[in-house]
């Protein structure tokens, strides 16, 4: 009988230590992001599924992408890096690439093939020095249907300027980003050539001459959750806004909503490794998280196209509302017949100037 206790003892002891031993050599990934329904979707569709295959690894989320670059830049030159993969926007992240504050990413070598053998390098929307795009996502119009009686609807960017046909305020994001560009494609330029016309002082001129015509019934907004909140009230009969929060008004919460394509105004948003933190667990989380299945994964859950041509065919149904997600993807060919790609290199070299000549015109 005490063989037999210490038996149990030295069993229990030894079943403590090993639990003890496994819950100190559980290795945490804190990975940061934008919150709210985004992160929400990237815990679904890439950090639960990597943590049920990796009991041993735990993955933390941080909130902190708004302030992602001037993060990673603090950390850097702290010498303490504490964030081990960033969720970016294409702008930042090469500016951080010039920086050498992010690392290296040599996308063949530890992402995943296409399910075909397409390598990622011919796979990817835009694969960059340091940066792994994982969705697409648009900023664009959308109009609330109960402003517009008599069913004649606006269709292309040059409506929202039609004040005559399609009366009513517009509601457009405090920035030069993007309206620079629609008021040009509404003034007649072909959209593969605006950043052609807004290279010269000329075309910049002309967009703000643009603009101008809209001015007095403009309502600028700052976080993406007015311009939903301004057609449903309607104060605005046409806003732009980003298509996720359209989506959620528009399917979610039944809002009279609809979503005008042409013109979409995408950019990329992906990973980041800040200096130092390209582990191999971080590739291995890397080449998981932005395989095809998991970029088709995300978009069950947020109605932002994933960033792999492959995964485009296997994007199906919302996760709660049970409906196809593929009329609602940036990506999707119908919708995607007249993008504006923001040039993230333009905005990175004139963004500044424009911002500083745009809130001088606004406070005229």
């Amino acid at each position: 009988m005490k063989l037999h206790k210490a038996t149990l003892l030295a069993a229990s002891s030894a079943l403590a230590l090993g639990v003890t031993a496994g819950a100190a050599s559980a290795e945490t990934l804190t990975i940061v992001s934008w919150g709210g329904a985004y992160t929400m979707s990237q815990q679904k569709a890439y950090h639960e599924p990597y943590m049920e295959n990796n009991p041993d690894v735990n993955i933390v989320n941080e909130d902190k992408s708004a302030n992602g670059l001037a993060g990673i830049r603090a950390q850097v030159q702290a010498g303490n890096v504490t964030w081990d993969i960033v969720d970016m926007l294409e702008g930042p992240a090469m500016t951080a690439c010039a920086e050498g504050i992010v690392e290296p990413l040599p996308a063949d070598e530890i992402l995943a093939d296409a399910p075909d053998g397409t390598p990622p390098s011919e796979d990817f929307v835009q694969l960059r020095e340091c940066f792994v795009p994982s969705i697409v996502y648009a900023t664009l119009f959308a109009y609330n249907k109960e402003a517009f009686p008599d069913g004649n609807y606006p269709s292309k960017v040059s409506d929202v300027w039609d004040m005559d046909t399609y009366p009513g305020k517009r509601a457009l994001r405090k920035v030069p980003d993007g309206n620079m560009e629609w008021a040009l494609v509404a003034d007649g330029v072909p959209m593969d050539e605006v950043y052609e016309v807004l290279d010269t002082d000329e075309g910049i001129g002309r967009a703000f001459a643009k603009l101008d015509e809209l001015k007095d019934d403009a309502i600028w907004w700052t976080e993406g959750a007015q311009p939903p909140q301004l057609l449903a009230d309607q104060e605005v009969s046409i806003a732009t806004g980003y298509n996720g929060r359209f989506f959620n008004a528009q399917v979610m919460e039944d809002q009279p909503f609809e979503l005008m394509w042409h013109g979409q105004y995408f950019e990329l948003d992906g990973w980041v490794v800040p200096r130092g933190k390209l582990t191999d667990r971080v590739k291995d989380y890397l080449n998981f998280a932005t395989d095809t299945q998991r970029l088709a994964d995300q978009a069950k859950y947020i109605s932002y196209g994933p960033a792999r041509k492959s995964s485009a065919p296997l994007v199906s149904t919302h996760a709660e509302a049970g409906i196809d997600m593929k009329p609602h993807m940036p990506t999707t060919p119908e919708n995607f017949k007249n993008p504006i790609k923001k040039d993230a290199e333009w905005w990175a070299d004139n963004g500044d100037a424009m911002s500083e000549r745009f809130n001088a015109w606004l406070a005229r």
